[in-house]
């Protein structure tokens, strides 16, 4: 099947065609052919395109310009370039265009994308190529431009780098949805070959231009308080994804403090609100830590990395059980609450342990009772 994808270089088309690819090797190299158009290729690409293709995505189209003629010129006036050439090469293919939900203001882009709707839906008429509508809202994902595509976009570059954001009104409501489940619902249709002349998209998500912000600014700090946000969340997982994305390719790195004395180090991780924290434990040639049982809290310890001996002892009994641990052979080892427990490396080199408790640790209330093994 040859696929014509309009604005292939812009947020939407750049994601669908890379998704489109993936497909495509992960089944068979023949199953797509796709043809790329956008600004930087001759117009006349769009005659020899629309002579093969079986299926166009039309997703070029202007979001930001510097008067209405060029809103006119490149929603309009390229939509009517296109359908010239699909009716002059007798080219019956299904037309999916995305729109915006921005068709009913009364603003120089809602009218641009309106007119090019009317003319799609008048050349499906005279022509009968099925014509598939999508007034999109505010789309955010990985690749978009700052200051052009996306508040989302425009708020993670910016927050990410410590610049300023622009907030008129941290109340006004806004509805997104996410480039991912735009493009599955793309590839249905795609597969189903089901039309209709004005599509929905199935998952979307509201909240407020402040909210939005905050928890921007949350995954920011994150790297400060080591606090992963609620995943289980679909809008959070999803902009959290999006966030990383955005961040500058010299900072993908961050440093992490450790806390070191003659022993070894010990270093927190990852926290979570509900699902506890992760810490990484360096210990020295012959040193034991721990040496402490805890009322409720329970752990996992894992070697990754040299060589050592886990014991534990029940609250009461005099027996004591052991566990020898290696980065050779990795297994969790539970720490379950009532032991009194330690770890010793028993190698010639450090011993480095990964391990999770099942709370973040707090001062006021440590949990943490000495007693030796």
């Amino acid at each position: 099947m040859n696929i014509l994808v309009t604005g292939a270089k812009g947020f939407l088309g750049k994601n669908f065609v890379a998704y489109l690819k993936t497909i495509k090797s992960s089944i068979d190299s023949s199953d797509y052919n796709i043809f790329e158009y956008d600004t930087d290729c001759e117009i006349s690409a769009i005659d020899e395109f629309t002579k093969e293709c079986d299926f166009v995505f039309h997703f070029a189209g202007v979001n930001r310009a510097k008067n209405d003629e060029d809103y006119t010129c490149g929603n309009a006036g390229f939509t009517k370039l296109l359908i010239t050439c699909l009716k002059k090469n007798n080219n019956k293919s299904p037309i999916v265009m995305s729109s915006t939900i921005q068709v009913v203001m009364d603003n120089p882009y809602g009218k641009s994308k309106k007119a090019g709707e009317d003319l799609l839906l008048e050349f499906s008429r005279e022509n009968s190529n099925p014509v598939c509508i999508y007034r999109l809202p505010n789309i955010f994902g990985k690749w978009g431009r700052p200051n052009y595509n996306s508040v989302v976009a425009t708020f993670c570059h910016n927050i990410s780098r410590g610049l300023d954001i622009k907030i008129n009104d941290p109340n006004a409501k806004v509805t997104f949805v996410y480039i991912d489940d735009i493009i599955k619902q793309f590839v249905n249709m795609l597969e189903s070959r089901e039309y209709h002349e004005f599509c929905e998209i199935l998952n979307t998500y509201n909240t407020t231009v402040g909210e939005l912000a905050k928890l921007i600014y949350s995954f920011k700090d994150s790297r400060e308080n080591k606090l992963i946000p609620d995943l289980k969340d679909e809008f959070i997982n999803k902009l959290y994804s999006v966030y990383l994305s955005y961040l500058s390719e010299d900072d993908f790195s961050y440093p992490l403090k450790m806390n070191i004395d003659d022993r070894g180090s010990f270093t927190e991780f990852i926290k979570t609100p509900d699902r506890g924290q992760v810490s990484v434990n360096i210990s020295k040639p012959g040193i034991i830590k721990g040496e402490h049982w805890h009322m409720t809290k329970n752990e996992k310890f894992l070697v990754v990395s040299g060589s050592g001996v886990i014991r534990f002892r029940k609250i009461g009994n005099k027996e004591i059980i052991e566990y020898h641990v290696s980065g050779e052979k990795l297994e969790a080892v539970d720490i379950p609450a009532g032991y009194t427990h330690n770890i010793e490396n028993t190698g010639s080199c450090d011993m480095v342990t990964v391990m999770w408790a099942s709370e973040q640790f707090d001062p006021e209330n440590p949990d943490t009772i000495y007693e030796k093994v």
